[in-house]
């Protein structure tokens, strides 16, 4: 990602449909941030790239426990090591909070336009 001295990017990952994503969307637009969009509709996040959110948060923190799918999926009663549940989540994608959003080295999960906010400012 190239950018102008002082224009920030953002990646957002997510799904059209989901609320806080398409929020997070609009913050960044309305701010005029190019934005490079991963619909988990299209692809899923590897594992490899859930592992920086899960190193900042770790994995509990990413899994959506709200989710329809996790209910579908009747993982309720499951207790997984942090491997497995990268496996997972690459794999089922519709299992993550989201948005994701990564600006350089930070990340931030779910609705955090404070944290945005200081990235903007910084």
């Amino acid at each position: 990602m190239s950018t102008l001295p002082g224009q920030l990017e953002v990646q957002i990952l997510g799904t059209k449909k989901h609320s806080d994503t398409r929020k997070a969307e609009r913050f960044f637009k309305e701010r005029r941030v190019k934005i490079h969009f991963m619909d988990f509709a299209v692809r899923a996040p590897s594992a490899g790239e859930l592992k920086r959110f899960a190193q900042q948060f770790g994995v509990e923190a990413l899994i959506d426990r709200q989710s329809k799918r996790f209910a579908e999926l009747g993982l309720g009663p499951a207790r997984y090591g942090e491997e497995k549940w990268l496996t997972l989540l690459s794999d089922e994608p519709l299992l993550l909070v989201q948005p994701l959003v990564r600006c350089k080295q930070r990340v931030t999960l779910g609705l955090a336009e404070s944290t945005w906010k200081t990235w903007l400012a910084g």
